[in-house]
């Protein structure tokens, strides 16, 4: 059978956009010569649409389209993923569903088993389970289809199962001869490999070919890299799609294909691809052209501004140094030579007097002024200028702080938090550092001053950021033990050989929730990332 898989991007609610989309991607298909053309979960809504599918007026809408698009297919098959209701009152009555049309009919609906209800999913508010899978015989195959998570829960590979059903082997009992499977799984780096192993080891213990067609998208913080895959019976990738990409693939399940043995690239091309998608993406689907932010002379900034020339293109970025008598004259002459470096143009507009004249009101209305709050006035009139520059010309203002400082709070609401989208808060300052040298990989565009200085937020004379917080490698190792490995205190502690340390770091994070509730949205390259997938209380008594 021929197989013409359509990695596409969605925007979530447009339908009239990706119904396009799918019949643009079903005339390809024909034209290859496909059997079936095959598009990702939920593509003709976009994922994950969240309470869009809780209004009435939308399902209905959806459904109109379904038989629209169904009304205009031939003897090729054209599979995708909708909505669909019934009426059995039980649960949502709302199913997250794969349609396949032929003839100008929908012919087949298999609904997705397993709903998934950890991390960024949480599919359970919306959807109702499958009461069965059965396989569908079109032109002489029996199509094993199943939708996303369904494939996730392989007894064979999975040490530990997240479900007692496995609708992919009940699929596989009913004598399915080729398995499709449509997703969208969010990007983190590692995730492609995982799948590939997991996907492989299906394919050679059943001898069936897999089709995997997942989507390429930004929604918001959530980016969906693409890398559809196509197995052989004997579990070997043969077919691979583009990554951060849109991407056509077609796969004769009766020829032999070379070996793919290679999924995904090192950890800083896969990062820095990923967050430049990721911007790029969500500046084109909210409609912003140009991008803000602070250039302050630390390696942060220096970082976020590369990615947004790198997304966007360097007439459209537009950066604000705003030095303070503490801004070092190495802070402003690197930002300088970055920016010559980069072909952007600056602004440089000096906050000192504003913050005098802060200080003063406060002191004459006899306000007691500490350490704490003129550093914080400093970050929240720097946050203020960037809001006005980027209300003045519809700018996007990018936050520019990483994972460790969110995760211990060492950052300002209402200044440096300040923005519509945190490119690199899903980054940890150590790996931030990775990401600069490989930007310099091919010569210097971030000046060697900036990475090699220590880092400093200069709110206050000669700040160093060890001054607050222990070293970044000790910091990050016990970030990533607590906020992704799910490990606590004493286990953590036994493996750095500080509890008090440990102690120290795990009271901060817990404590600055209150700020991260505020923040801008995060994009996401981890496994844990803040922000829609982490749900931490904010008052709780757990580390009192």
């Amino acid at each position: 059978m021929k197989i013409f898989l359509c990695q596409l991007n969605p925007i979530v609610g447009d339908l009239e956009y990706n119904s396009k989309k799918i019949l643009d991607g079903y005339k390809k298909g024909i034209e290859a010569g496909a059997d079936i053309v095959v598009f990702p979960e939920l593509f003709s809504i976009g994922y994950p649409p969240q309470d869009l599918v809780e209004k009435k007026e939308f399902r209905e809408t959806v459904k109109k389209y379904i038989y629209k698009i169904a009304s205009q297919t031939n003897s090729v098959g054209l599979l995708f993923g909708a909505i669909t209701e019934d009426d059995d009152n039980i649960g949502t009555d709302i199913h997250n569903s794969a349609i396949l049309c032929f003839d100008g009919k929908v012919q087949f609906v298999q609904h997705k088993t397993l709903i998934p209800n950890y991390d960024v999913f949480d599919e359970m508010r919306y959807f109702d389970s499958a009461k069965e899978v059965r396989v569908f015989e079109f032109k002489n195959e029996k199509l094993g289809i199943s939708i996303c998570e369904d494939i996730w829960n392989d007894a064979d590979y999975w040490y530990k199962r997240r479900y007692t059903k496995d609708p992919v082997n009940d699929l596989i009992r009913q004598g399915a001869t080729i398995l499709i499977n449509i997703s969208a799984s969010p990007y983190s780096y590692g995730k492609r490999t995982n799948r590939k192993d997991m996907l492989g080891s299906l394919c050679r213990n059943d001898n069936l070919p897999l089709i995997y067609c997942c989507c390429v998208a930004g929604q918001t913080e959530l980016i969906f890299d693409g890398g559809s895959m196509c197995f052989d019976s004997n579990g070997k990738l043969v077919k691979l799609g583009k990554s951060f990409s849109e991407d056509f693939i077609i796969f004769d399940t009766k020829e032999s294909y070379e070996e793919i043995k290679i999924c995904e690239s090192f950890f800083e091309e896969e990062v820095y691809n990923a967050l430049v998608f990721g911007l790029r993406e969500y500046c084109n689907k909210e409609g912003f052209n140009k991008a803000v932010l602070g250039l302050s002379g630390g390696i942060d900034s220096a970082l976020v501004t590369c990615i947004a020339v790198e997304a966007l293109g360097k007439d459209y970025v537009k950066v604000l140094l705003l030095p303070s008598k503490y801004s070092s004259e190495g802070s402003l002459t690197d930002s300088f030579k970055l920016c010559e470096n980069l072909g952007i143009e600056y602004l440089e507009v000096p906050i000192q007097e504003i913050v005098d004249l802060s200080l003063s009101q406060l002191s004459e209305n006899q306000v007691n002024i500490n350490s704490i709050t003129e550093e914080n006035i400093q970050a929240r009139i720097r946050g203020n200028l960037l809001m006005a520059y980027s209300n003045s010309y519809g700018n996007l203002l990018l936050s520019t702080g990483n994972k460790s400082e969110l995760a211990v709070g060492y950052t300002t609401l209402y200044g440096d938090m300040c923005g519509g989208l945190s490119v690199i808060g899903d980054v940890y300052k150590t790996d931030v550092y990775r990401l600069a040298t490989y930007i310099n990989r091919e010569r210097e565009i971030i000046p060697k001053e900036i990475i090699n200085k220590p880092p400093s937020a200069e709110l206050k004379p000669d700040q160093k950021d060890q001054d607050t917080l222990p070293p970044y490698d000790i910091l990050d190792r016990i970030l990533r033990m607590y906020l992704e490995e799910n490990k606590e205190e004493i286990e953590i502690s036994e493996l750095i050989g500080n509890a008090e340390l440990v102690r120290k770091v795990l009271r901060m994070v817990d404590n600055n929730e209150f700020k991260r509730k505020q923040a801008p949205p995060v994009l996401r390259v981890s496994q844990k990332a803040f922000g829609y997938g982490r749900r931490y209380p904010i008052v709780q008594g757990w580390r009192k």
